[in-house]
């Protein structure tokens, strides 16, 4: 860590910021190990200068459209990349060696049953906790994404979509591994262009955003809290399944470039760590809540916000609660609030009473995935969405 950012990052705690703390044991990871250096101190080493001499050379449009062609498992590499970006992505998008092909497909079977409940887990649940992920907030907020909400959540949707799909990692004709590594490619450009701008850096506590423990945030935003919101909600996941399912996220973290000894290797190692990583830092701040209030007004376009925002306020109140939804400036609607809060449990119940009806898989799966094609398609506004890494920030904060 350089100098400036001790300074920084003093000053910031002097103002009253969390001090982070890392006493999660390193045995609990995939790894088996821990190292010395906590992941607040840690980014990523291979793949930020890669990207770093991409947008300081001026050939990331060029990268861009090339990649753009690149989007399955086993899809050779593009011709008339950069050699060093080349050799980089070849080693970046192979899977680790603690990698089991049983598990994934394993996973499969799991999304294919309980797509309704990960895509409204995903949405409320990890998608709205976002924007009280201070570090998270500000860097969406800054960035190039921040300028067109609509374009950025359909690239998050990307994400979530792709590692539940059937094809996942495991199949070569699957997109996880591509939507992965494209992922980590964006993460190191914002690292790259984030400290250049004067309003992020006149909040940020760090030197360069998104940092390994910021990655595991973000993480435990996802496979953990919707595992919590599952047994809130009474799903009783078959333990097979629930590894399988952990499992689908450890590999999408290895392929983010977290480290392995970040990792959880287990759901008690995970249900250890969050409490350390996650569940300290939310908080509101004045750009996280601009956030909520873009993607509370995503729908608006079909009706003018008179029916969805409401909707959407309550289901956010549901699955957050009120002390988030209080951060968040949103306001109740008596009567419609409860009526959800009784409808969800009773919708779930319902659902996984179905999964003993044979032939039932096949038939939701079906149904989810045209809420899940359909939700992608609105998003993206029927164009192909494409994660590309961005050569500048949020022009309307130049």
């Amino acid at each position: 860590m350089s100098r400036r950012g001790f300074i920084g990052a003093g000053a910031a705690l002097g103002a009253g910021l969390c001090i982070p703390r890392w006493s999660w044991a390193g045995t609990q990871s995939v790894a088996g190990i821990g190292g010395t250096t906590p992941p607040w101190l840690a980014w990523d080493d291979e793949a930020d200068p890669v990207v770093a001499a991409l947008i300081d050379s001026g050939e990331v449009p060029a990268v861009n459209a090339l990649l753009r062609g690149w989007t399955k498992n086993g899809q050779a590499l593009p011709s008339g990349l950069p050699t060093y970006l080349h050799q980089f992505i070849e080693r970046a998008r192979q899977l680790p060696a603690w990698a089991d092909i049983s598990k994934l497909k394993t996973a499969v079977e799991f999304n294919k049953k309980r797509g309704t409940y990960l895509g409204a887990a995903y949405g409320f649940v990890s998608g709205m906790m976002s924007t009280v992920i201070p570090h998270e907030a500000r860097a969406v907020y800054y960035s190039k994404g921040g300028a067109d909400m609509k374009r950025r959540i359909s690239r998050t949707a990307r994400f979530g979509y792709d590692i539940g799909s059937l094809g996942g990692f495991h199949d070569p004709n699957g997109e996880m591994i591509v939507t992965a590594v494209k992922t980590r490619l964006a993460h190191a450009g914002v690292r790259h262009l984030l400290p250049q701008s004067p309003h992020w850096r006149g909040g940020a506590d760090q030197p360069k955003p998104i940092s390994q423990r910021d990655i595991l945030v973000t993480w435990h935003s996802l496979p953990t809290s919707v595992m919590r919101s599952l047994k809130k909600w009474g799903v009783k996941v078959p333990a097979a399944e629930a590894d399988a399912f952990l499992h689908s996220w450890q590999i999408a973290a290895h392929l983010l470039g977290v480290r392995d000894e970040y990792i959880p290797a287990t759901w008690e190692a995970a249900d250890a760590q969050a409490p350390e990583i996650l569940d300290p830092v939310l908080a509101p701040t004045p750009e996280g809540i601009q956030l909520a209030q873009m993607l509370l007004d995503l729908a608006a376009e079909t009706d003018g916000g008179a029916f969805s925002r409401p909707l959407l306020e309550s289901l956010t109140r549901y699955f957050l609660g009120d002390q988030i939804a209080g951060w968040l400036n949103i306001p109740r609607h008596p009567g419609q609030d409860q009526m959800l809060a009784a409808a969800w449990p009773y919708f779930v119940r319902m659902k996984e009473a179905g999964l003993y009806v044979p032939g039932s898989n096949p038939f939701y799966w079906a149904f989810d995935e045209i809420l899940r094609q359909g939700a992608l398609w609105y998003l993206a506004e029927g164009q192909t969405i494409s994660i590309e890494i961005p050569n500048f920030n949020n022009p309307n904060y130049s």
